[in-house]
């Protein structure tokens, strides 16, 4: 521990670049606790506080820059790739749209701050055509406040933190196991909420045959879209006859779904697990729908099994 506090004072900017860019990337590098503990040397005079400040922004605008490029060049379904491999795919999507679609550029400064987001603001961004220099100028004052905050904390409780690094140094190899095993702990924290949200999302899906069948009938189903109106941006098609309700809009009591009742609903999003789909059918269910069906592979499955789509 000594020798890696020895490190971080020889080699802040190294230091914060690195686990910076990383944290942009989306690895599991605690950055803001590295630009804390840098907070507090800076207060000890043993580091260029400018030097900081400038590795913190340029690793954030490098690593933003490179999903907001994707996110350009790709569009949504990059986005959503992203968040299949994030430890909370399922609200990922939705909660990135909800960001874009309230705050506009602002976003890229609240996302720093948003467990699971914080990679999905600019891809999302460049996917609804933001422009470069709005995007440039937005994420660069967004690191300038993610930077300047945690470089102020470790400046007020340097103290505090001193003292702190003083007995880790000393624990050495005791103090190093117990960060490891509260990484593990935190990770099988995520984990076990992800397998209970999942099971709490289980139900019975339908596909894009039965669908397909189901309209060809005599009573077809009413088809519901719950996508969020950025989803629908970079995205308008839609299956041919489908009604547009958000999910936020299906749970407010205030709306009227009659025309629901009675009727086999199927929903559909393009999120990973169709737990935006699943969600809303839960609250159709509850309403007196008599079946209420996620589609299995979301608007994404209908559109590759070759079945035609329509843009509102």
């Amino acid at each position: 521990m000594a020798q890696l506090m020895s490190l971080l004072v020889q080699n802040a900017i190294l230091v914060v670049f690195a686990a910076s860019f990383a944290a942009r990337l989306g690895l599991p590098v605690p950055a803001a606790a590295v630009l804390v503990v840098t907070g507090a040397l800076l207060a000890a005079g043993d580091v260029s506080v400018p030097g900081v400040v400038a590795a913190a922004v340029v690793a954030n605008l490098l690593g933003d820059g490179a999903w907001f490029y994707a996110g350009r060049r790709f569009g949504y379904r990059f986005m959503r790739l992203l968040c299949r491999i994030s430890l909370s795919p399922d609200t990922c999507v939705r909660r990135g749209e909800s960001l874009i679609t309230d705050w506009g550029g602002m976003s890229l400064v609240a996302a720093k701050f948003v467990p699971g987001v914080s990679v999905v603001a600019p891809p999302m961004a460049g996917a609804l055509g933001m422009s470069v220099r709005r995007f440039i100028g937005f994420d660069i004052g967004a690191a300038l406040v993610w930077t300047g905050l945690f470089l102020g904390l470790g400046w007020v409780f340097r103290n505090q933190i001193q003292e702190v690094l003083a007995v880790m140094a000393q624990a050495g190899g005791i103090a190093t196991a117990a960060l490891g095993v509260l990484l593990l702990v935190i990770l099988a924290v995520r984990y076990w909420r992800r397998r209970a949200f999942m099971r709490l999302t289980g139900m019975p899906r339908i596909s894009v045959e039965e669908l397909h069948e189901l309209l060809s009938g005599e009573e077809p189903p009413l088809v519901i879209d719950v996508r969020g109106q950025a989803g629908m941006q970079v995205d308008p098609r839609r299956i041919p006859g489908a009604e547009a309700y958000t999910l936020k809009a299906l749970q407010q009591r205030s709306l009227d779904l009659s025309h629901a009742s009675g009727r086999v609903v199927v929903l559909y999003c393009n999120c990973p697990n169709e737990v935006s789909a699943a969600q809303a059918a839960r609250v159709l269910l509850a309403r007196g729908a008599r079946r209420a069906l996620p589609l299995t592979g979301g608007l994404d499955a209908w559109v590759a099994s070759g079945r035609p789509t329509s843009v509102d």
